[in-house]
């Protein structure tokens, strides 16, 4: 596999792990540093260059022409252009309600790498200065590349950040991460308050979902540190739970005379609130007769194991998934949860 691919993947990774990646990079043994040149170190004709590349993909992106996009984008990622494809039509019409504004525009320099980088750091702006920041980016093969971030202050305000490589003089579409502004209809500052005042309650897992909402909604991307970043993973790390499930740590939870291998518990804006959507596997996920019962269970089950999500959360979803690939989904709202 061609290890520019996993940039394909990288946010879907990098989205569900957040900052962790970013402090289990710091930990291990730096490898040498790539550049990194911005502001003032960046010249002139490369800014425009680069930030007139970055405009033209936003352009297509606001007609949804993912054709012209695939059609500019490095050829390892073409191969598998479903995330990028599904990332454009779900945040076309975003991306086109206003006008868009460069918020940082810069070159990393990876040319004199003599193999692929299992992690590449870039880091920008003056040691210590509270404009800094740095990217990490894993498998990174040698080549000169480019992130410019571009913000979009419409109705539903969104960030659009891409990743260009330069091959043949030109710079070609290598990464491609919209991320909306808002979720649930705030910003990240009213999650951040929020979280602070449900971890003054001892509500730690609010606290913990909600911090991680201001953090998502902070940071462009999840490979990228900066001051301010950095300052809110250190004080959300104080409220987080020993018990928040995974793939490999699953939550044992009982409920409808069954046990079930909770593995997920997020956070998500749907419309204008926050609900907290449970995934668990059931074998019998593709038998609605029987999933629906359990998965009222499940809520149920969760509500009276979490009883301060009634605090911070409009519904919960869950959805039972199985083996073989099917899923059931359920809504209830917390305040019919009984």
């Amino acid at each position: 596999m061609n290890p520019m691919s996993h940039f394909v993947d990288l946010n879907r990774w990098l989205r569900r792990w957040g900052f962790f990646v970013l402090a289990a990079l710091a930990a291990s043994p730096a490898l040498p540093a790539q550049t990194c040149s911005s502001g003032i170190d960046l010249d002139a004709a490369t800014k425009s260059t680069l930030e007139t590349a970055a405009k033209h993909y936003l352009d297509m992106s606001k007609s949804g022409d993912v054709a012209g996009l695939k059609t500019n984008a490095i050829p390892a990622i073409t191969g598998d252009f479903g995330s990028i494809e599904e990332a454009v039509v779900s945040n076309k019409q975003y991306l086109a309600e206003g006008q868009a504004t460069i918020s940082g525009t810069y070159l990393l320099d990876a040319s004199d790498a003599k193999a692929a980088l299992p992690r590449a750091e870039f880091y920008c702006g003056i040691y210590n200065s509270a404009d800094r920041l740095a990217f990490f980016i894993p498998n990174l093969p040698p080549g000169r590349y480019a992130i410019v971030i571009q913000k979009v202050d419409g109705k539903d305000p969104i960030t659009l950040t891409l990743i260009l490589q330069n091959m043949g003089g030109a710079w070609k579409l290598a990464g491609y991460y919209p991320r909306l502004d808002l979720a649930g209809g705030h910003d990240a500052q009213w999650y951040l308050t929020k979280a602070r005042e449900f971890k003054s309650k001892g509500q730690a897992h609010n606290a913990w979902f909600y911090y991680l909402t201001a953090w998502d909604l902070s940071a462009p991307v999840n490979f990228m540190s900066t001051p301010q970043l950095d300052k809110l993973a250190d004080e959300m790390q104080s409220v987080r739970p020993a018990d928040t499930p995974s793939d490999s740590a699953p939550l044992s939870l009982s409920a409808n005379g069954k046990v079930f291998k909770v593995t997920e518990l997020a956070a998500v804006a749907v419309d204008n609130d926050l609900d907290l959507r449970v995934r668990y596997v059931n074998p019998d996920a593709g038998n609605s007769a029987v999933a629906f019962p359990d998965n009222k269970a499940v809520i149920k089950a969760i509500a009276a194991k979490y009883p301060e999500v009634r605090d911070g959360f409009n519904a919960i979803i869950v959805r039972a998934v199985d083996s073989s690939g099917h899923e059931y989904g359920s809504l209830l709202l917390v305040k019919d949860i009984k």
